[in-house]
C-alpha cells in the first residue's frame, strides 16, 4: 500500500516553491485505445498512481495538433488536441480528475516556433514574397548574386543550416527542424496570439505552463553571423545571438500580468539554457517567471566536489531574486541518469552505450535522495521511479528523433529515453496498451514494471514513494534557500542539512567511515548504523533525523 498522502503546510499560492513535479511524455505513458501510442485518456486512468507516488503536479509534454515532425514540439494548432492523443473533452476530463486528486496540471507551451503546417505559415508560403504573414516569421532574401546562400551562417540545433530556401527564392529561419519555422516575436500579432493562447488554457483550468526554448524567441538585431564552425547543441550553454537575448524578459513580464489575472497559484516554468546560473536567475525575477530548470545540475558528474559547487552556485544565484532553485536529473531530451551514471563522465547528456547497469542504478538512487533533500522544487521524469535505463540499441529504422537523420547535428539518440514505460510484468507492451508500443520495449522490461516493484522492499519504486512521503512529512525538507554543509567528512562525500534533518552522500566507489548524525530515515542502499560512526557504502545516500 502506498504511504498516506500528507498535505503540505505551505500556502497554496506558494505550492510550487518546494513542489515535486512529474513529467509525462504523453506518447509513452499509457495507451487507452490500443493503437500503440499513449494518450490523454491513458494518463487520466493512471492519475491515481501519480497521486499515490506522492508528486504535487504533472507536467504534460505537448499534446497539441501536430504533424509530429519533432514529437509534438511542432505545433499546428495551439488550441486543439491532436487526434492521436484525444480531444479537448479528454483534456478537460484530465484536468478535472487531476484536481479532484489534489494534483496540478502544467502544460507545455512552444512559443519559439510553430509547425510548418500552422495556418499562418502555410498561407505565408502560398501568398509568396511580400505577404504580410511572412512578417510573422523570419523570411529573408539570401546572400550572393542569385540569393543562393543563406542569410547568415546560423546552424540548426538538429544539424545543417538553420535556413531553408523556398522555390520562390526566399529563405526562412528554423533553429530546429525545417518543419519548425521560428516565429518573429517583434511582430505584434505574434504576441497577441500567444496572450490569447495563454488565456485559452488558463480558462480550461491548467495550473501553469512549461515554456519550451524559453531562452529563444528574441534574436539579436540584424541576425548577425555567428562566425564559428562548431556545430550547435540543443543542450549547450554557449552565448549565442539567437538565445538568451535580453528582449525575452519583456515578453515574460507581459505574460506575468496575464497570469496575475487568475488565481495566484498558477505558474510559469522556463526551459532556459543559459551560459551561467546567474543568467538563468534573470528569468525568475519577481515580475517574470516562477521557476527555471537547472540544467547545470542535470549535467553534473557524479562527483561530490562538483555537485557541491553547482548546488552552492544555484542557491546563490536564486537567492537575490527570491526564487527557489530547481533540481532535475532526467527528461525527454537527455539520456536517463541511470544510464549516464553507468558510463564514464564526459560523454555528455546523450549516451549510446548501456554501461554498467548495476553501478548506474545504484548511483541514480543515491542521486535521487540527494536531489529530493535539496531546498527548492524537484522534477521527476516518467519511469525514473522504476529505475529505467535508456534503451541504447533501438534499430535505426525505428528511430523517430528528427536530429538522428540530420548529419552533424544533435546526436539524435533521444528516442532511448522515450520508450513507453512498463506497467505490468507481462502482456502486450507490458501493460502500456493492448496494441504494442510505438517504440519497441526491450526484453526484461516487465521486471522493471510498476507491478513487479510495487510492495517490494528496497525496489526503486518503493524508494521513491517513501522518499516523497518523508519529504512531505519532515518539517522544512525541500523548503528554504540554504543548506548547511559539514566539512569534516571524507573526500568524495557530502553532508548537509537543516534543523532536524541531515543528508549524507558517498560518491566514491568504496565504503567510508563517517560520524553518525542521528536516526536513519531512508537510505538508497542497505546501511547499518550504530554507535558514533557507521560505514557509508559506495555510491549511497542516507537521510537522517537529527
Amino acid at each position: 500500500m502506498a504511504p498516506a498522502r500528507v498535505t503540505s503546510t505551505r500556502e497554496a499560492a506558494d505550492w510550487w516553491r518546494d513542489a515535486v513535479i512529474y513529467q509525462v511524455y504523453p506518447r509513452s505513458f499509457a495507451d487507452s485505445n490500443g493503437d500503440g501510442t499513449g494518450d490523454l485518456e491513458g494518463i487520466r486512468q493512471r492519475l491515481p498512481y501519480l497521486r499515490d507516488l506522492g508528486v504535487d503536479a504533472v507536467w504534460l509534454s505537448p499534446f497539441y495538433a501536430s504533424p509530429q515532425a519533432d514529437g509534438g514540439y511542432d505545433v499546428a494548432d495551439y488550441r486543439a488536441v491532436d487526434p492521436m492523443f484525444g480531444n479537448l473533452l479528454d483534456a478537460d476530463a484530465l484536468i478535472r480528475d487531476a484536481h479532484a486528486l489534489d494534483l496540478r496540471i502544467i502544460v507545455d507551451l512552444v512559443p519559439n516556433h510553430s509547425s510548418d503546417q500552422h495556418e499562418w505559415f502555410r498561407r505565408a508560403v502560398a501568398e509568396g514574397p511580400g505577404s504580410p504573414l511572412r512578417e510573422r516569421y523570419h523570411f529573408h532574401p539570401g546572400k550572393g548574386e542569385d540569393g543562393g546562400l543563406p542569410p547568415n551562417d546560423w546552424e540548426s540545433i538538429f544539424g545543417g543550416p538553420a535556413w531553408t530556401r523556398l522555390p520562390d527564392g526566399e529563405w526562412y529561419l528554423h533553429l530546429f527542424a525545417p518543419e519548425q519555422p521560428d516565429l518573429n516575436w517583434e511582430h505584434p500579432a505574434v504576441a497577441d496570439e500567444f496572450r490569447s493562447i495563454l488565456r485559452f488554457w488558463l480558462d480550461m483550468g491548467v495550473d501553469g505552463f512549461r515554456i519550451d526554448v524559453a531562452h529563444g524567441m528574441v534574436k539579436a538585431e540584424g541576425l548577425p553571423d555567428l562566425g564559428g564552425s562548431d556545430q550547435l547543441k540543443l543542450l549547450g550553454t554557449d552565448a549565442m545571438p539567437f538565445f538568451d537575448q535580453d528582449g525575452v524578459h519583456d515578453i515574460y513580464r507581459a505574460w506575468r500580468l496575464i497570469l496575475n489575472e487568475y488565481d495566484r497559484d498558477r505558474i510559469f516554468v522556463a526551459e532556459a539554457w543559459t551560459p551561467t546560473v546567474e543568467r538563468t536567475a534573470n528569468y525568475v525575477r519577481p515580475d517574470e517567471l516562477h521557476q527555471a530548470f537547472n540544467f547545470q545540475y542535470l549535467g553534473a558528474p557524479w562527483d561530490a566536489a562538483e555537485l557541491r559547487a553547482i548546488i552552492d552556485s544555484s542557491l546563490d544565484a536564486m537567492r537575490p531574486v527570491g526564487a527557489p532553485a530547481t533540481w532535475v536529473l532526467s527528461n525527454h531530451d537527455v539520456t536517463r541518469h541511470a544510464t549516464r551514471y553507468a558510463n564514464p563522465p564526459g560523454l555528455g547528456t546523450q549516451i549510446r552505450t548501456p554501461g554498467d547497469r548495476a553501478l548506474g542504478l545504484r548511483r541514480a538512487r543515491a542521486a535521487t535522495l540527494l536531489m529530493l533533500a535539496l531546498p527548492g522544487s524537484a522534477y521527476i521524469y516518467q519511469g525514473e521511479e522504476l529505475g529505467l535505463p535508456d534503451v541504447t540499441d533501438l534499430p535505426d529504422d525505428l528511430r523517430q528523433d528528427p536530429s538522428f537523420f540530420r548529419a552533424q547535428g544533435q546526436d539524435g539518440f533521444r528516442d532511448g529515453c522515450r520508450v513507453p514505460i512498463p506497467w505490468t510484468r507481462e502482456g502486450s507492451s507490458y501493460g502500456f496498451g493492448d496494441g504494442g508500443s510505438w517504440l519497441p520495449q526491450p526484453a526484461g522490461w516487465g521486471e522493471l514494471s510498476v507491478e513487479a516493484q510495487t510492495g517490494v522492499a528496497g525496489s526503486t519504486l518503493e524508494l521513491y514513494r517513501t522518499a516523497l512521503a518523508v519529504r512531505r512529512e519532515q518539517p522544512g525538507l525541500g523548503d528554504g534557500t540554504d543548506v548547511v554543509w559539514h566539512d569534516e567528512v571524507p573526500t568524495g562525500t557530502l553532508r548537509f542539512g537543516r534543523s532536524g534533518f541531515a543528508c549524507t552522500v558517498n560518491t566514491t566507489g568504496s565504503a567510508v567511515r563517517i560520524a553518525t548524525p542521528g536516526r536513519v530515515l531512508l537510505a538508497s542502499s542497505p546501511v547499518t548504523a550504530g554507535g558514533d560512526e557507521f560505514e557509508l557504502p559506495a555510491d549511497t545516500a542516507v537521510w537522517w533525523e537529527v
